[in-house]
């Protein structure tokens, strides 16, 4: 990948920039829990994805009038949990000699990207969360959001990502993929330190 042909980067959240795999897995047991819903299923498919999106999945017999308030409280188990959540290796020294234009894009809402961001230290230039958007990853609509509030073509931008969906939303908004733990991406990496010898001064 040639990076002078990046323009701008769009940065997921959740185990990309701010490391809360352990938080948002707790959020998930515990949610799972409550709805009488199989833990590991709802891990399989919860990664990356609006809560939304994994509640239909998982209970499939939810009325859909139920969806949002049931995806509401999956979201609430998660505001207050960041006892351990930090940045990710790499990450702050990345931002901070990162001279390109940035965006964060979550399938986190607004008050739950604002925490974990802050937990970490990390204040987005641009954020996109579920709230902004029709449809959630995998569908592009966030990442061309991002790419549009920074004035740069989709097909410009490099997209970092660690979950399928987000890939998956990255590639059909016409741009690049860098891939964390081992998904498949454009451009695979092991952590954020890769990308930053790529795109360094």
């Amino acid at each position: 990948m040639d990076p002078s042909s990046i323009a701008a980067v769009l940065f997921d959240m959740d185990g990309t920039l701010v490391d809360s795999d352990a938080a948002v897995e707790r959020a998930w047991r515990a949610w799972a829990a409550e709805f009488d819903a199989d833990p590991d299923a709802v891990l399989a498919v919860a990664h990356g994805a609006p809560a939304e999106r994994t509640v239909r999945l998982t209970l499939p017999g939810l009325p859909e009038g139920e969806v949002a308030s049931v995806a509401a409280r999956q979201l609430e188990l998660q505001y207050d949990d960041l006892s351990d959540v930090v940045a990710t290796p790499g990450a702050l020294g990345l931002l901070a000699s990162l001279r390109l234009p940035w965006a964060v894009v979550t399938s986190a809402d607004l008050r739950l990207a604002r925490a974990r961001l802050g937990a970490a230290g990390i204040e987005a230039p641009v954020l996109v969360t579920v709230e902004d958007v029709r449809a959630g990853k995998p569908d592009p609509e966030g990442y061309l959001r991002a790419a549009e509030l920074l004035g740069v073509a989709a097909r410009h931008c490099l997209v970092v990502e660690d979950a399928e969906v987000g890939v998956a939303a990255g590639r059909a908004a016409g741009a690049r993929v860098a891939a964390l733990k081992g998904v498949d991406g454009d451009l695979r990496i092991e952590d954020l330190g890769g990308l930053h010898r790529l795109l360094g001064p």
